[in-house]
């Protein structure tokens, strides 16, 4: 599954939710969280913001947060270890 940019490209890593546009904001805040690891903004092996950071950083829900992170794994782009957080997967 493709969490692209609406285009199919790659999105801003520096873009913001759009909550009232087509694409659902957990598909939004994936493409925007691979493009940041993309751009090396996380090393793999580095932990990814933890989940109340991106609460406040792209203003959205808890739950948006943990869907986009589990669209994330499913894609193999991160991995999440329990009671530790979220980190960048190798490629």
């Amino acid at each position: 599954m493709d969490v692209g940019g609406a285009n199919g490209g790659s999105a801003d890593p520096d873009a913001v939710i759009d909550h009232k546009g087509p694409v659902p904001p957990y598909r939004q805040l994936a493409a925007i969280l691979k493009a940041r690891i993309g751009r090396g903004d996380w090393a793999p092996g580095r932990a990814v913001p933890a989940e109340s950071r991106l609460v406040q950083e792209y203003g959205v829900a808890r739950s948006t947060v943990r869907r986009s992170i589990a669209l994330l794994v499913d894609e193999g782009v991160v991995f999440v270890v329990p009671q530790r957080g979220t980190y960048v997967a190798q490629r």
